[in-house]
């Protein structure tokens, strides 16, 4: 018995210490590979997600223009707001969630190309304001500049991306609604319209952010 507990000490003993040192070994390559500056705008670049900042200008944005059908049909198709509360709340809700995968993948799109042709006149500026700054004679050196470049470049393709992408959704979710609504769909009953044509036009701005431009 006392041979069986021995053993059974020296195996928890040892995969303690293997968990342990595998511990070690991670954390130690982990804080070796930290990412630089450069790293982590190119990396963010690259990657579709967004800042909480702009995550909440997407959805209040989002939800503006996804309410916008219900004045339309509550002052043009008569459909009372204690009637239909619930479907223009979940009918809302849904456009709002469409619209803000519309923009953010659109944004995603955009935000490439603006770099690229923003590129030569943000590499002036910054020359410019590198020259001023360093007008004592001392020379700046290369890398600072080019830091300055693309931490510029992104700065300026971001929020051009942004803006361009919310306008560009929310003229054709409104443009796609009304010709549904009084065109396509106008011999529905009003609640089917507003179902219809809010809905599926939400989908298709969703639908085409995914197509690569």
């Amino acid at each position: 018995k006392q041979w069986y507990q021995r053993r059974v000490r020296g195996v928890l003993n040892y995969y303690t210490n293997y968990y342990y040192k595998s511990n070690l070994r991670t954390s130690t390559i982990m804080s070796s590979a930290a990412l630089t500056p450069e790293e982590e705008i190119l990396l963010n670049d690259f990657s579709r997600n967004v800042p909480r900042s702009t995550s909440i200008l997407f959805h209040l944005n989002a939800l503006f223009v996804s309410a916008l059908p219900i004045w339309l049909f509550w002052r043009i198709q008569q459909l009372e707001l204690d009637t239909y509360g619930i479907m223009f709340a979940i009918v809302t809700l849904t456009s709002t969630f469409l619209m803000s995968l519309a923009y953010k993948n659109v944004k995603y799109q955009l935000k490439h190309k603006i770099a690229q042709r923003r590129h030569a006149g943000v590499t002036a500026e910054v020359m410019q304001q590198v020259a001023d700054a360093t007008s004592d004679k001392k020379k700046a050196v290369k890398k600072e500049k080019d830091d300055r470049v693309l931490f510029k470049k992104t700065e300026v393709a971001d929020l051009e991306a942004t803006h361009f992408s919310i306008f560009y959704n929310n003229a054709l979710f409104l443009f796609l609604t009304i010709i549904l609504s009084f065109y396509i769909l106008k011999n529905f009953t009003p609640g089917a319209n507003y179902l219809g044509s809010s809905v599926t036009s939400a989908c298709i701005v969703a639908f085409m952010s995914t197509g690569s431009n």
